[in-house]
C-alpha cells in the first residue's frame, strides 16, 4: 500500500462505514442482504451494476435510499421505444438573446437509474454506455465531464421480451456485475407490508459524502494481491473458454462464448472490496468465489444444448468454481 499504516487505518474506517451504511439501507430496505452488499460493492470498486427482477421489487427505492445514505445526487430515468440520446445526455437549446445554451440532461448526477434499459433502441442505449465508460459526453462537438463518483445501476424486466432490445454481449461486458433480484421470503415480506402501510416513515441519514465515497475507491485499488489470488482468477475466466486448454468438459458441451478478459480485471477488483467489507486487508481466493456468480453471470453464453437440457449459467459457474 502506498502508506501502510495510514492505509490500514483507512482500511478499517472503511470496514465500520460500511456497517453503517448497511444500517442506515436497511431501515428501509428489508431483506435484499445480498443485493445490498454488491450494489455498495459496485459503487466502491468504481463499476456499474445490472439488476435483473420482476417489478415491484422497490429497486427505485432500493437505489434512492443507497444514494441518499451515501448524501449523491440521484436521477431515474425510465427507458421507453421513444427515448432518443439527447432525453439523456441533455441539448443545445436557444434563449432569448439568440446564444445556444446547452441544457444538461439527467445523465449529470451521481447515482443513474436506468430502468428498462432493453426497452430502448440500441442507439439511446449506446448513449448511455458511451458515458458509463468514459465518465464524460459529447454534445454538438462540445465535451462535458460528469460528476464523480458516477455510478449507473440499470434495471432489466426477465419476464416481458416482446417489443425489447437486448443489449449485446459487449455491452453487457461494460457492468461489473449482473445481480438477480429474487422475491423477498414469507418474513420479509410481512415486514416490508408492515412498513410500506403505516405512516412511520423512515429516515435514512448521511453516513458518507462524495469526496470519501472517491477516498476509499482509491484505497480499494491500492489494496495488495497476492499472485496466487490474480492466477486463480485468470484461471477461473479461462476455464469458461472452449478453446482454452483448461476449459474442462462442462465448458465444452455447454459454452457457447466464455468470458474476456475485462471478467478477470473485475474479479480481483471485487474481490479487493469484498474482502475490505470482510474485514481484511488483502484478499484471498474465497473472495474471488464469493463475487464469482455476478460477474460471470453475463460473460458467458450459453450454447443450445445447455438451453434444452435446463442448464443455468448459475449451475455452471458452480460447477466451474
Amino acid at each position: 500500500m502506498s502508506d501502510s499504516t495510514s492505509d490500514v487505518a483507512l482500511a478499517d474506517k472503511f470496514f465500520e462505514d460500511f456497517k453503517k451504511l448497511k444500517a442506515e439501507v436497511s431501515k428501509v430496505i428489508i431483506g435484499q442482504d445480498e443485493v445490498v452488499n454488491l450494489l455498495l460493492t459496485s459503487i466502491f470498486c468504481q463499476g456499474h451494476s445490472l439488476l435483473v427482477g420482476v417489478p415491484g421489487l422497490a429497486k427505485t427505492l432500493l437505489i434512492q435510499t443507497i444514494s441518499q445514505a451515501l448524501d449523491l445526487s440521484f436521477k431515474r430515468i425510465q427507458f421507453t421505444p421513444d427515448l432518443m440520446p439527447s432525453d439523456i445526455l441533455g441539448a443545445e437549446t436557444i434563449d432569448k438573446d439568440r446564444n445556444f445554451k446547452f441544457i444538461k440532461g439527467p445523465i449529470f448526477a451521481n447515482i443513474i437509474l436506468a430502468d428498462e434499459i432493453n426497452r430502448t433502441p440500441p442507439k439511446t442505449q449506446a448513449a448511455l454506455l458511451e458515458s458509463m465508460q468514459e465518465y464524460s459526453v459529447t454534445v454538438a462537438g462540445q465535451h462535458f465531464d460528469l460528476d464523480k463518483p458516477f455510478f449507473v445501476l440499470a434495471t432489466q424486466n426477465p419476464i416481458e421480451q416482446e417489443g425489447t432490445y437486448p443489449l449485446p454481449e459487449a455491452q453487457l461486458d461494460r457492468f461489473l456485475f449482473n445481480i438477480t433480484l429474487t422475491y423477498p421470503s414469507f418474513q420479509a415480506e410481512v415486514d416490508i407490508v408492515k412498513n410500506t402501510t403505516s405512516e412511520v416513515k423512515n429516515e435514512v441519514a448521511h453516513v458518507l459524502d462524495a469526496k470519501e465515497v472517491i477516498d476509499y475507491q482509491q484505497l480499494v485499488r491500492r489494496v495488495p494481491v497476492s499472485d496466487n489470488v490474480v492466477e486463480y482468477a485468470v484461471g477461473l475466466v479461462h476455464k469458461t473458454r472452449v478453446a482454452s486448454d483448461a476449459a474442462p468438459e462442462i465448458t465444452k458441451e455447454y459454452v457457447e462464448w466464455g468470458a474476456g478478459p475485462r471478467a478477470s480485471q473485475s474479479l480481483v477488483i471485487a474481490a479487493k472490496c469484498h474482502a475490505l467489507i470482510s474485514g481484511k486487508y488483502s484478499p484471498d481466493i474465497e473472495d474471488v468465489q464469493a463475487v464469482a456468480k455476478p460477474i460471470l453471470r453475463h460473460r458467458i453464453v450459453r450454447n443450445f444444448k445447455a438451453e434444452a437440457e435446463g442448464i443455468t449459467i448459475d449451475k455452471l459457474i458452480e460447477k466451474l468454481l
